[in-house]
């Protein structure tokens, strides 16, 4: 440690991996937040100082740096003079600044003030957008989106109140810090919170009532490279405002943790790895596949998604309607040809990469060869739609036990080895992400004519639930779709137990004229809302309605199912 003077105030300095002989070493600064220290990047700072030339310090009252004789000495002017003291201290001309909370607010003030930004060689913000951005958003943000925020920002008035605060941290606040630690799975350690917590906390509710509540112009367009890392359950900023935040960076990078406010605690590994992709492409690295992905557009953009059964039907439209959103799509097929067909579409029509693969749902040893190819390949998923399925039809006692153990294998098994496998790798990679396993009207309305149908499909909405309460701690979203019928060759590639059944069906289902690509929009909004179950069209609504309302109804009308009762001379199994 080193003290470093900016005006009355002496800032505790802290360098690691720096060599006099190696001054081309990449220097990032990482700035901590409120009401932090420098130690809350213990675990980041660890992973990054053998590669590259570190630098933190304790901002004005916080730690072991001191405070201002003047409680007025907190705002950004005063705050961005004490960040120009330790970079000429450090004898550095260019940094790659990371901050968190009021730390990313300084630096979105600093790309904001001329001649600032070419002491930056980039900027990565987790957790704090910028005031003067902030402002544009309030005055000109969807007015849902804004009140969505100022709920989560209901602590910044609170701190601008005389006496209360100082109350607070003299009391209850220390303790609610600890809790709300936790409640990010964080433990308390040795360092953080510092054994300064309550003077920091006194002295930094400054930076409050000194920059808070001003008039702000608008932002100046970033001149350097910006990431910014979403923690995806962080309680005090919502995606709308950092999707606010980021029209003001040209060159932007958005990743995604799946984590609370403490991201840099909590999942160190994970923002330790984004830093050092980020600096090392920005220092003439090839960009990674990670990083390309991260700066795509459109609604999905930079997302890869797999689709199972995508050679036609609902997966065909599907995987298509994510491409048309910007997102990277592996269509996964029985069919080879219908698979790459697709994803040659895909990729002429929307300009996005698309891959075609031939997979067996049914088979767990060609599934588990399937995810591991695609994550080695590709990359982990960031959405899986387990859509491939089969239907057989007719009555019960009609059924063989090869027409059931193909439907199962399929229906079932399939979706049980795309959640296992995808969800595990993406529970592991840390970064969030959605499954969307494609069930039916059949799950809740029983039939005569599908009873292993129905049946996988009532199991696939329950597994669904099972799993979404599982991977909610993982920042893993689960929807189950539940399609009423639909204009899609699912009728003329079923079996039949009675082929007498196979003209109505056809011709019922495209009389429906229902088409698949509703259904893709009706899978696309679940994704972007976490939505666990979803009827879709007006005999999927109705059918879970009643399920719900009255399931003795819902018995009843399965016993007016149309094919039911013809030619009863039952199949030997």
């Amino acid at each position: 440690m080193r003290m470093v003077d900016s005006g009355d105030v002496r800032l505790a300095v802290f360098e690691e991996g720096f060599e006099e002989g190696d001054p081309d070493k990449p220097a990032v600064l990482l700035l901590h937040g409120y009401p932090d220290t420098h130690r809350v990047w213990d675990e980041v700072a660890a992973l990054l100082r053998d590669r590259f030339h570190l630098i933190r310090y304790d901002v004005r009252g916080a730690g072991a740096s001191t405070e201002p004789a003047d409680r007025d000495d907190y705002g950004f002017d005063r705050l961005l003079g004490d960040l120009t003291a330790v970079l000429d201290a450090v004898g550095r001309p260019r940094v790659h600044l990371v901050g968190h909370d009021w730390g990313s607010i300084q630096g979105w003030e600093a790309l904001s003030r001329a001649g600032f930004s070419e002491r930056l060689a980039s900027f990565t913000s987790i957790g704090g957008p910028g005031l003067r951005q902030a402002a544009h958003f309030f005055r000109n943000g969807r007015p849902r989106d804004v009140r969505a925020q100022r709920l989560r920002s209901w602590y910044i008035g609170a701190f601008r109140l005389p006496l209360l605060p100082e109350l607070a941290w003299r009391s209850v606040l220390p303790g609610l810090l600890a809790r709300a630690l936790r409640g990010d799975g964080i433990e308390p350690r040795p360092g953080h919170p510092a054994s300064t917590l309550v003077r920091d906390g006194l002295n930094g509710l400054a930076l409050y009532r000194c920059n808070m509540g001003e008039p702000r112009p608008d932002p100046q367009v970033a001149g350097v490279p910006v990431q910014i890392v979403e923690a995806t359950r962080d309680a005090y900023v919502t995606p709308a405002l950092l999707d606010a935040v980021g029209r003001w960076a040209p060159r932007l990078w958005r990743r995604r943790v799946a984590a609370g406010h403490w991201v840099q605690r909590s999942r160190p590994e994970t923002v330790a790895g984004m830093i050092a992709e980020f600096v090392e492409h920005v220092e003439g690295g090839a960009e990674s596949r990670e990083l390309r992905r991260a700066r795509a557009g459109g609604a999905f953009g930079g997302r890869l998604v797999v689709v199972t059964g995508a050679g036609s039907g609902i997966g065909r439209a599907t995987a298509r309607a994510f491409g048309a959103h910007g997102a990277e799509v592996v269509c996964a097929d029985i069919d080879r040809d219908a698979a790459t067909r697709v994803a040659e579409d895909i990729a002429k029509d929307f300009q996005v990469k698309a891959y075609g693969v031939r997979v067996d749902v049914a088979n767990a040893d060609a599934m588990e060869d399937f995810s591991r190819n695609i994550i080695a390949e590709y990359g982990v998923p960031d959405i899986v739609v387990n859509n491939a399925g089969i239907a057989v039809a007719g009555a019960f006692l009609d059924h063989t036990i090869d027409d059931w153990r193909r439907t199962i294998d399929v229906n079932l098994w399939g979706v049980v080895h795309g959640c296992r496998l995808f969800g595990a790798a993406m529970a592991e990679r840390g970064a969030g992400g959605h499954i969307v396993n494609v069930a039916s009207l059949a799950a809740f309305a029983p039939s005569r004519v599908l009873p292993a149908y129905s049946t996988t499909k009532a199991a696939v909405k329950m597994l669904s639930d099972c799993l979404r309460a599982e991977l909610a701690d993982h920042g893993i979203g689960v929807s189950a779709i539940c399609p009423g019928f639909v204009s899609t060759g699912i009728a003329s590639h079923a079996t039949y137990t009675k082929e007498s059944l196979r003209e109505d069906a056809v011709r019922g289902l495209a009389r429906r004229g229902y088409p698949a690509e509703r259904v893709a929009a009706h899978i696309l909004r679940a994704v972007r809302r976490n939505q666990a179950v979803v009827p879709v069209n007006a005999e999927g609504k109705i059918g879970y309605a009643l399920s719900r309302i009255s399931p003795r109804a819902m018995r009843g009308l399965a016993r007016l199912s149309k094919f039911a009762g013809k030619d009863r001379s039952y199949r030997r199994r």
